[in-house]
């Protein structure tokens, strides 16, 4: 019987073997450390077929996979943090910050009045923590609004 835990195991491991292969193509100047610039990625890759190769050894138990609604909540909050990154020069920090932070917390909890005060206090908040303690150069709202 195959485990999800092996297939991605193997698949680890076919990935850092591709991945040392690369490694290998890299061109070294005659000025370089004694290491090399190659031997970083290669250490990587070793260390990654050690751990794809535990995970095909020594396999976990068979993993309960979430319901399609799971997967659903998932595509729809990747699809919010694209949007959120996207809406973030145009329309200013708080808007988006407040609105994205409000539909994942509805995702959650699943729960609109929390929702909407998660969204808007961690939208204050996160703005003064980023703005004022960090001196982040953040704009609040569209340019264009004030």
């Amino acid at each position: 019987m195959l485990r999800t835990d092996r297939i991605f195991g193997v698949v680890v491991i076919l990935a850092a073997l591709a991945y040392i292969a690369s490694a290998f193509q890299i061109r070294t100047s005659f000025l370089s450390d004694p290491m090399g610039s190659k031997s970083f990625p290669i250490l990587l890759g070793v260390i990654a077929i050690l751990c794809g190769a535990i995970m095909v050894l020594k396999p976990d138990d068979e993993v309960e996979w979430p319901s399609a609604g799971a997967f659903l909540k998932i595509a729809f909050a990747t699809v919010t943090m694209i949007g959120y990154a996207y809406s973030l020069k145009p329309l200013g920090f708080l808007l988006p910050t407040a609105v994205a932070a409000g539909i994942l917390s509805y995702l959650i909890a699943g729960r609109a009045l929390f929702a909407v005060l998660a969204g808007l206090g961690l939208s204050a908040g996160l703005f003064l923590v980023f703005k004022y303690a960090l001196g982040l150069g953040l704009v609040a709202f569209p340019k264009g609004l004030f």
